[in-house]
């Protein structure tokens, strides 16, 4: 049961990334600082919860809240940008997750696979939910709301990941879901318009 826990907690916490990269690094690296129902201690990826990295995601964060916010928004949604930020939750999520795993003394590389591709899914997921909601908001209101959407959403769901790993699957679901949603939304728009042609 403790390598289901293992696997449940480390899919929701790699999901959390895929949608925003610093903000569920820093609440899983200090929930175990904390040892909350996580910890690295006396594994090699103990550094997760080191006062460096958890510093350097406060950094990421806010650095991320000021990009929202400024001339770089439209850059940090698409772009080189936004596949330098994919990149990095790619990366955090496959860490976070290896570590999960040899928090229980098994092997990290299924860690590593599954994390990205939780992160990846979430990735296709949430971001075209997030420029639908977007567009549907004046540019005022999109730079302050859909980040603290994807924040909210992103730090909700690795924390309640960490304390009940099961929901780790469930957000997993929630994810898949949303992409068929998505896809069958863009699927319906493009039908429509070949209707008008």
């Amino acid at each position: 049961m403790s390598l289901a826990f293992d696997i449940f907690q480390g899919i929701g916490i790699a999901a959390a990334i895929g949608i925003r990269p610093f903000l569920p690094s820093l609440a899983a690296g200090a929930l175990a600082a904390g040892g909350v129902e996580l910890h690295f201690d006396h594994t090699s990826y103990s550094f997760l919860q080191s006062a460096p990295l958890l510093l350097a995601m406060v950094l990421g964060a806010a650095l991320l809240v000021v990009l929202d916010r400024g001339l770089w928004a439209d850059r940090l949604h698409s772009g080189p940008l936004a596949a330098v930020l994919a990149v990095i939750s790619l990366a955090l999520a496959g860490l976070f997750f290896a570590g999960s795993l040899v928090r229980g003394h098994h092997a990290a590389w299924p860690g590593w696979v599954a994390g990205v591709a939780c992160a990846a899914l979430a990735l296709a997921a949430t971001r075209p939910f997030l420029a639908r909601v977007r567009a549907r908001l004046d540019a005022g209101a999109a730079a302050v709301g859909v980040p603290l959407i994807a924040d909210g959403l992103a730090l909700v769901t690795c924390v309640l990941a960490v304390v009940a790993p099961p929901l780790g699957l469930v957000a997993l679901g929630w994810l898949v879901w949303l992409l068929i949603a998505g896809r069958g939304r863009g699927e319906t728009k493009y039908a429509g318009l070949r209707i008008l042609r």
